[in-house]
This record gives C-alpha cells, sequence and structure tokens, in this order.
C-alpha cells in the first residue's frame, strides 16, 4: 500500500510542477497591450485624446518615431480644450481608438472649416469622420489619413506653424530624446500633443502600450506544493521499501504458550426495586416537581431569549445625500501647482539673463505693463548711473502661496507669492509677489506686477489652488471701494495723509510706502527747495490693467498701478535746478534753467474688504523707482 501510495505522490507531485513552471513559461500571460498607427504626408500636429490613453487601465506608455528631426521632436499633455485652443486654425491628425479590433485610428481635422474633417478614416474610427473609403479597396485608418494629410502637404509647407516647444498652456511637456517614450497616468480630459517645432512633420509613428497583469499566483504553490508531495512520495517510498525487507527476514519460533489465570468474579450490585409511590402525597409530590420543572425551563429559556434579542443587529440608519455642485459647472483653474512651478522657474531664469544684460528686449519675453516699464527704466539708469541698484529678481522657488484664476477662457491670471532667499549678510527678505497674465493660447505668461510684500502684511484666506479664483470686475460695488478706485484714492492719501477724504478706507498700520513718500515726507521736500525755485507733487492712476481676485471673505486682493509726478521748476530767472543723478540719467542733463519732471511708478498690492465690513483696506506690498524724467 505505501508502494501505491508513493507512486501517485510522485505523479501529482510531477502534475503540480509541470503546471506551476508552465504557468510562468508557456502559459504565461502578456505584459502589455499595445496599439499604434502611422501618421504619413506633412502632417504637423498629431492630438491623442485622453479616452484613446484610457482605453485600458494602467499607466500609459506613449511611443514615437519617426522625426525628421529627433531633437525638436515635443511630446506634451494639456487639458484638451487648451490643446484644440493653441491649436486654433491648424490642422492637425487625431488618433482614435477602435474597441472591437483593438487598434487605433486617424482622422485628419481642419478646425477652420468648422464642418467637415479633411482626410479619411476607416469607418467607425471616430464620430464624425465624413470621409469614405476608395471603391477599389478599403484603405486602413492610417493609410486614409496618411493619403489626406499627404494631400495638403503642399499648402502647409508654405506657412510654418506654432512651435508647441516652451508653451506655458501644457500640464507636462517632454523635448528632444526625452519625447520618444513617455510614460504617463493621464484622465480622459486630458490630451497628448505630438509634434516638431512646427516647421517640420510630426513623428510618423504613434505607439500606445498599457501594462497588464501578469501575476501567476498559483505558479509559486504549485511548484511547492509539488515539492513537498514529491519528498513524502520519497518518504513513502523509503517506508514501505524498510518494511517490505523486514517482512522476509528470518522467524524464531516462540515457546509453548503460559496458561491463563482464571478470571474473578465480577461483583454485579442487586438492582433495588423501586415501587411507585401510592396515594395522594404522592400525587401531591408529583405536582410540586412538575412546575419546579418548569419554572426552571422558562428561566433558563428566558435567559436565552433575553442574549439573543440583545445580540439582534439593528440597522444603520441611511445618511441623506446632500447635493453638491456638478464637476462640469466649475471652472478649472488656469494653472496647477507643478505647471506654476514650471512657469515661475522660467520666468526666473528670463528676468536673470535680462537684468544681467540689461536688455529691454529680453525683459519683454517675460515682463509686461508696469512691471516692464519699471524694468526698462532702470535698465535705462543703470547704462548712465553705475551704482544704481537693479530691481529684486525674481525668485524660482519655493513658492509659498499659488492663487489661480479659475477659468477656460482668455486672458487668463495667476498670482504667486515667492520666498526670497537671504542676502550676502544673511538678513532676510522680504517675498516677492507677482501677478502674471496669459493673454492668447499661445502667449506665455508675463508678469504684470512684481511686488515687495510688507513686513506685517496679512495675507487674507484665499481658495486653494486646486479649486482657484475668481477675478472681480473692476467696477465691482460689492467691495469697500471698486478695484478702479484704489489707486487713485491711495494716490490722495500719499498727497494729504490724514486729511484725505480716503483716509478712513485705509490702514495706516504696516504702511511702510506712507512713510517713504507721503504728505510729511513731501512737506519736507518742499521745505528744502531754495527761493529761486518751487516744487510741486500730483498723482494719478497708470496705465496699468487694475486686477482684483476673490478671497474667501467676499473681499479682493487688487493689484494696481499708481504714478506720481515731481515737479521742480525755476521760478526766478538766471536760477538753475539740479536734477539729482537718476533723473540726469534719463534726461541727459544735470541741471535745468527751466525744470526738470521726474515720474515715479509704484505698482501696489492691496487687500480690500467686502462692502459693509469694518476692515480697512491695507496695504500688502509694494514696488517703486523712477519711470521717466524730462526737462520742462
Amino acid at each position: 500500500m505505501r508502494f501505491v501510495l508513493a507512486i501517485v505522490a510522485f505523479v501529482v507531485a510531477a502534475v503540480m510542477i509541470v503546471a506551476g513552471i508552465a504557468q510562468r513559461t508557456v502559459f504565461a500571460p502578456p505584459t502589455h497591450i499595445e496599439a499604434g498607427t502611422s501618421v504619413s504626408g506633412d502632417t504637423r500636429y498629431v492630438v491623442v485624446d485622453g479616452s484613446v490613453l484610457n482605453a485600458h487601465p494602467g499607466q500609459q506608455t506613449l511611443t514615437v518615431t519617426g522625426a525628421p528631426d529627433g531633437a525638436k521632436q515635443v511630446v506634451a499633455y494639456g487639458r484638451t480644450a487648451d490643446v484644440k485652443a493653441w491649436l486654433g486654425d491648424q490642422k492637425y491628425v487625431e488618433v482614435g481608438y477602435r474597441t472591437a479590433t483593438g487598434k487605433l485610428t486617424t482622422k485628419s481635422v481642419t478646425p477652420k472649416s468648422g464642418t467637415k474633417d479633411e482626410g479619411a478614416a476607416d469607418e467607425g474610427a471616430a464620430v464624425g469622420s465624413t470621409a469614405t473609403p476608395s471603391p477599389a479597396a478599403t484603405p486602413s485608418a492610417s493609410e486614409s489619413a496618411g493619403a489626406a494629410s499627404g494631400s495638403t502637404s503642399g499648402d502647409a509647407a508654405k506657412t510654418a506653424g506654432p512651435n508647441p516647444a516652451g508653451s506655458d498652456l501644457w500640464l507636462e511637456e517632454f523635448d528632444g530624446e526625452a519625447a520618444q517614450v513617455t510614460r504617463m497616468n493621464i484622465p480622459d480630459d486630458v490630451s497628448v500633443i505630438v509634434a516638431s517645432d512646427g516647421t517640420k512633420a510630426a513623428p510618423s509613428r504613434v505607439t500606445v502600450t498599457w501594462p497588464v497583469d501578469s501575476s501567476t499566483p498559483w505558479a509559486f504553490p504549485l511548484i511547492i506544493g509539488g515539492i513537498v508531495l514529491l519528498l513524502i512520495g520519497i518518504a513513502l517510498y523509503l517506508w514501505g521499501l524498510y518494511a517490505h525487507r523486514r517482512s522476509r527476514g528470518p522467524r524464531r519460533k516462540s515457546g509453548p504458550k503460559m496458561p491463563k489465570l482464571p478470571k474473578a468474579p465480577k461483583y454485579k450490585p442487586t438492582a433495588m426495586i423501586e415501587t411507585t409511590p401510592r396515594g395522594r402525597r404522592s400525587t401531591r409530590r408529583a405536582r410540586v416537581i412538575i412546575p419546579a420543572a418548569l419554572a426552571g425551563v422558562l428561566a433558563l429559556t428566558g435567559c436565552t431569549a433575553g442574549t439573543g434579542a440583545a445580540t439582534t443587529p439593528t440597522k444603520t440608519a441611511t445618511p441623506l445625500a446632500t447635493e453638491a455642485p456638478d464637476a462640469k459647472d466649475q471652472l478649472p483653474p488656469a494653472v496647477t501647482v507643478p505647471q506654476l512651478e514650471r512657469i515661475v522657474k522660467r520666468v526666473s531664469e528670463s528676468a536673470a539673463q535680462a537684468d544681467a544684460k540689461a536688455s529691454p528686449d529680453l525683459a519683454k519675453e517675460r515682463f509686461t505693463g508696469p512691471a516692464l516699464q519699471l524694468r526698462e527704466a532702470n535698465y535705462a539708469i543703470r547704462a548712465k548711473k553705475s551704482d544704481e541698484p537693479a530691481l529684486p529678481a525674481i525668485p524660482a522657488s519655493p513658492i509659498v502661496l499659488s492663487l489661480p484664476q479659475a477659468t477656460d477662457a482668455w486672458p487668463r491670471t495667476v498670482a504667486a507669492v515667492i520666498e526670497t532667499p537671504k542676502d550676502a549678510k544673511g538678513t532676510a527678505q522680504a517675498p516677492i509677489a507677482i501677478t502674471m497674465v496669459q493673454e492668447t493660447p499661445r502667449d506665455n505668461y508675463q508678469v504684470e506686477y512684481a511686488v515687495s510684500l510688507e513686513p506685517k502684511a496679512k495675507v487674507p484666506n484665499l481658495a486653494p489652488a486646486s479649486i482657484g479664483s475668481a477675478v472681480v470686475p473692476p467696477d465691482s460695488k460689492l467691495l469697500a471701494l471698486p478695484p478702479q478706485k484704489v489707486a487713485a484714492a491711495y494716490g490722495d492719501i500719499l498727497m494729504n495723509g490724514d486729511k484725505s477724504q480716503y483716509a478712513n478706507l485705509f490702514s495706516a498700520e504696516g504702511d511702510t510706502l506712507r512713510t517713504q513718500v507721503g504728505a510729511d515726507w513731501k512737506a519736507k521736500q518742499k521745505a528744502a527747495v531754495p527761493a529761486t525755485a518751487s516744487l510741486e507733487f500730483t498723482s494719478q492712476p497708470g496705465a496699468g490693467t487694475d486686477v482684483a481676485m476673490a478671497t474667501n471673505d467676499s473681499g479682493a486682493i487688487v493689484w494696481t498701478d499708481l504714478q506720481e509726478s515731481q515737479v521742480l521748476k525755476v521760478v526766478e530767472a538766471g536760477a538753475e535746478v539740479s536734477a539729482g543723478a537718476t533723473a540726469a540719467a534719463l534726461t541727459g542733463a544735470a541741471s535745468s534753467k527751466t525744470g526738470i519732471e521726474s515720474t515715479f511708478g509704484y505698482q501696489l498690492a492691496f487687500y480690500v474688504p467686502p462692502a459693509g465690513s469694518d476692515a480697512k483696506i491695507t496695504l500688502l506690498g509694494f514696488s517703486q523707482g523712477m519711470i521717466a524724467a524730462k526737462q520742462l
């Protein structure tokens, strides 16, 4: 019997080991699913929709090949609406996915027509395709799309398209060799754009790969179990062999058996004869015993029932569903935090180059409005006045506050507060707050305001960066003061101090600009002017755009531009006035017999409380400098 069991164990062990190894080799499942398509002709842009990339679960791997110049190929992804807005009227090939065949399809799209898509795709390749295959033969989706794109190659070659490389619109971007194989995990509302530099065709081959669960959970247990069973079979075989050898050895005859001892008699007690009691007493005893027994049973039953009732589960009340706003009704933030970090880094690098070379042309790439005006003037002054300090640099990181506008249209506004590193002496510097604007989908963000925060500035509660903030209209009456009137009101305070009609609306606590150039400082400057000259100050709102972004308390952070003119005029014939080193650098004259007019620009950031609030308008930060000077 032991040999039979051993043979059975050997057979079962062999089957288990072979099955386990086969699961890892012959019957091993595929590790990935792959679908690809080719795009021929002079197609400049290829768009892969997020729904295509999510046709299978798992991280997507996008492989592109066949670019005319591998160093200029670009793979980037962004929100689908943003990608199409960036493309504008540019023709592109849209990649789809056919579930029935598991293959990628292509379709040529011409956004300018708006009604029909040029080119052809196989039937069912994409919704809205209006092309039909050739009567002679039904071409594949990629071939038909290639033919379509090839038919328009002559027109496309005449004009160069925009270059997607370096655009602030993308959530992530890969360039050159890094674009050949990219791994991503994007949602359905995000699309991928594949292109070169806009002058050459896009990569001709696009392949998407999805991972597949190729685990074999039974392979290892089968192999281990087979080995264990094999060892058991070996043990049974050896045991059977040992027993078989013992059974074939010599046997010795035993002597006569010993006589058995007599058995001792067993004692059996006599059964007691029970007599049934008779008479009235016996009946009474029975009546007493029965109720007592019933009472015990009922008591035990009662305990059991009570225990069962206590352990019976009770139903949990179902919570009422609260109505949440539909995600489709919420506008997305203009940028994500990683996207903003990348934008700020680019702005910092561009600003550093412009400041180092004092180049207005370089500054125009990333600055606009009041921020550009102040930098251009600083460059002009530094060219004539070597000891003129440069404006504060724009740090690349870390971003301590992100406030994007919640919008899907243009222009878009984004604000950020960046921590500034310590200076050479180890002194802490004030953080820099910047406001950037993107005018169109193809424009990069430009800094419109760049201010240093006040030491005692307290930024109010703001919406999280994942939600974004709303832009408040300049004439909004829901604030203590409309944004478009803040600059003029504050300028009046700098002129008249506490006598200003707006003094009760603004907080003087922590306002260092008021201390530097306020009414008291202006009075001292006038007193220092000789009798041969006069000094007058005027202020007016600057040409910059008033930007207001809502806070959580229904207030707003307002960025505005204020300009002050300082007119030093000669009032006595033959007298002269000194222009000062800074004004002389802009006017080219150290003195004047008529007068000098100097204009100073102030970039201001305020917190404006909601209308009806007891809180006051607070200056959060500012930057200042001379922006113009001329002789009268």
